[in-house]
């Protein structure tokens, strides 16, 4: 059976789609998985040994339709839902389920501050999906295949940093989802470990300034490394703090342990950092949440801001740095002190 599975964006969410993936192709006996996806993030799925073909969103979309039709597919799977999705599924015009957005209890959230939405991981919502075809969650959590090329070697980072390190993500989507600098510059002077400040290259005057604090202490590498050599670097540290970002759900599929920093949006939405049960047999909660709560204004937005509606951003002004400092010492085996 031939499938092609839909997530056009973003890092995270279509890291979120990986047990899905994993899962049809070993459970659905002769399954060919076909992912359609947008160009600037093929790399996420590039090396995924599940996925047979990838098939790029384009401008050109009569000649993309031609070519998925050739494929001539038997089910659609849409995890991304959207008005652009229906419209490759009315040109296929082939079997197809979508995932369910709950954008009505979203609005009833982000609106009435009611919260409605069901205690599922948005991961057991995508599986949902596949449900039909006899296939389960079989407990491994994402996935994130970096290829050996891309391996970060010793040499590219600092020698007082070869020792080990934290890696703080300091990018994210949205400007209500993203500690302001003087707060990341507050984390990174308390914080007492060396530290590698990631993100895309947009972020890298944000990192020269946070790196002040400290330059022997804090390495910049932000825009510096490709989106697999920054996965990489993930995988090489000893703790991840993050924002509600697609690093985060990287580290989180590697199965490092997590501080995901959360503004404008929250937990609740169902997409906290997901290991699989396979691995929380074994091993306790691997991440932690840091949140300011009894804020009657968050969550603003199911997905995030260019500026705070409220126009005092308290959801990220008012994190208490000292309480994250102690988070990550007690994940690095230090005094929680």
């Amino acid at each position: 059976m031939k499938f092609l599975i839909i997530r056009f964006s973003s890092i995270g969410d279509i890291v979120l789609t990986t047990p899905v993936v994993r899962c049809l192709k070993k459970q659905v006996p002769g399954a060919e998985i076909h992912f359609l996806i947008k160009p600037q993030f093929k790399t996420v799925m590039a090396h995924n040994p599940y996925v047979d073909k990838l098939h790029l969103l384009s401008d050109d979309w009569e000649q993309m339709i031609a070519d998925l039709n050739e494929e001539k597919f038997d089910h659609i799977i849409d995890l991304h839902h959207n008005l652009r999705t229906l419209r490759v599924k009315k040109a296929l015009k082939v079997p197809s389920v979508s995932f369910n957005k709950l954008n009505i209890e979203k609005l009833i959230f982000v609106k009435l501050k009611w919260n409605v939405m069901p205690k599922l991981h948005i991961i057991d919502r995508y599986m949902e999906t596949v449900k039909s075809f006899g296939v389960r969650n079989d407990g491994a959590g994402m996935d994130y295949f970096i290829p050996k090329e891309e391996e970060v070697q010793q040499n590219d980072i600092p020698a007082s940093h070869q020792l080990g390190f934290v890696a703080i993500v300091i990018g994210a989507s949205f400007y209500t989802k993203k500690l302001p600098v003087y707060k990341l510059q507050e984390l990174c002077q308390k914080m007492d470990h060396p530290i590698i400040l990631l993100g895309a290259k947009e972020e890298f005057a944000e990192g020269e300034e946070i790196r002040k604090v400290d330059p022997v202490k804090v390495y910049n590498a932000c825009g510096k490394f490709s989106l697999n050599e920054s996965a990489d670097l993930v995988r090489k540290s000893k703790l991840v703090i993050a924002h509600d970002t697609g690093l985060m759900h990287i580290a989180a599929a590697l199965k490092k342990p997590v501080i995901a920093v959360w503004g404008s949006t929250t937990p609740s939405f169902g997409m906290v950092p997901y290991y699989g049960d396979n691995f929380l047999l074994t091993h306790a909660r691997p991440y932690d949440d840091a949140q300011v709560h009894k804020l009657w204004c968050r969550p603003c937005t199911k997905m995030g801001r260019n500026h705070c509606p409220q126009g005092h951003f308290k959801c990220m002004k008012k994190m208490d740095i000292d309480e994250l400092i102690r988070k990550a010492n007690v994940r690095l085996g230090r005094s929680a002190q």
